[in-house]
């Protein structure tokens, strides 16, 4: 067994479950509900990037996400690309 599989085992106590797909299996087709007196209270913390809303026109975001789709990415995916790739055009522009 390896050191992902180990931790994995270690997680699942309730389901008794040896892979994220057993686990994943198992609570598709539990309750929590049943099985809240089994659990106890943890601590964690989640490090995750802060992400920014833009507003963009509804006619704009039609055309953007058709053309993600011909491109076989989501748009927001399109928007990082283009915009990265402008940015990286432009010239620096330094603050007054």
């Amino acid at each position: 067994m390896n050191e992902n599989e180990n931790r994995d085992a270690q997680l699942t106590t309730l389901s008794k479950a040896r892979t994220l797909e057993e686990v994943g299996e198992f609570w598709d087709a539990h309750s929590l509900a049943d099985y809240w007196d089994q659990t106890h209270e943890v601590e964690f913390e989640v490090r995750a990037q802060r992400t920014r809303r833009i507003t963009v026109d509804p006619q704009v975001y039609a055309e953007l996400e058709l053309q993600a789709r011909v491109r076989g990415v989501l748009p927001e995916t399109l928007v990082n690309l283009w915009l990265a790739e402008r940015l990286h055009n432009e010239p620096a522009v330094k603050p007054d």
